[in-house]
């Protein structure tokens, strides 16, 4: 989940295009990023933050994309990070989402962790509706996690019922074997695979699309051999098509 400037969004977009696809992008600079852990980072100033939020939403065009909105940002105030003001980054949230929304055919996910962090769905609520997800096309779960299809869209229902019946999508790029039960479970955890590969077509009219949101292969921090979070690990990768099977 790497941040993407307008110079790559205008590239893939396009690319996307031209091949009769839709592009899967994500906004991922929001101030004090993943809390201070392994994805630290992000703008310097909420000012900064809103021009990249700007300077993202103009190169869209009109070409369309699925864009979700900082991984982890909602659920991490939830959770308890201490190194934000939870107002001051819900409005953040806010903003993003209505400039995102604006551009015609984008489709918009806040993000909104996954049934293993806060299984209590409801505790997000009030949080989702300060980000402004009332103006979004629905949440978006599991990203760069490894729930199941079916405890994501459990999750995803109950939201949905508690947010006047916004929809969602589910990242299934790492969760073809569920979540890992060992230690340091979130951490490029062994035995993964892949998961089921994107389409809309989905049984749920509430779940929009199954997307591959994080990188599969994409590291997810220093952490049992792998390199830096965000760094391509061509062996993780190999693992996770080699357990999905045939």
């Amino acid at each position: 989940c790497q941040d993407v400037g307008r110079s790559a969004v205008v590239a893939r977009t396009i690319a996307a295009a031209r091949a009769g696809r839709v592009a899967v992008l994500v906004a991922y600079y929001i101030p004090n990023r993943d809390c201070g852990q392994y994805s630290l980072g992000g703008a310097p100033t909420a000012a900064a933050y809103r021009a990249w939020i700007d300077e993202f939403a103009t190169a869209l065009g009109d070409r369309g994309a699925y864009v979700i909105v900082e991984p982890d940002a909602v659920a991490q105030v939830v959770a308890g990070c201490t190194r934000v003001v939870a107002n001051d980054r819900y409005a953040l949230l806010a903003y993003a989402v209505d400039r995102l929304r604006r551009r015609p055919r984008t489709h918009v996910y806040l993000d909104a962790g996954n049934s293993g962090w806060i299984p209590e769905a409801w505790r997000l609520v009030d949080a989702l509706k300060a980000s402004g997800v009332a103006c979004a096309d629905g949440v978006a779960l599991n990203v760069s996690n490894f729930q199941t299809n079916k405890a994501s869209s459990t999750y995803g229902d109950q939201l949905s019922k508690d947010l006047a019946g916004k929809h969602y999508v589910i990242d299934t790029s790492r969760n073809g074997n569920g979540p890992y039960s060992g230690t340091d479970t979130w951490c490029n955890p062994p035995g993964r695979a892949l998961g089921t590969p994107p389409t809309t077509r989905t049984d749920n009219p509430l779940l929009d699309a199954y997307l591959w949101i994080k990188r599969p292969g994409e590291s997810d921090g220093a952490c049992r051999g792998g390199p830096a979070a965000g760094q391509w690990w061509p062996s993780y990768a190999l693992e996770l098509a080699r357990n999905a099977g045939p």
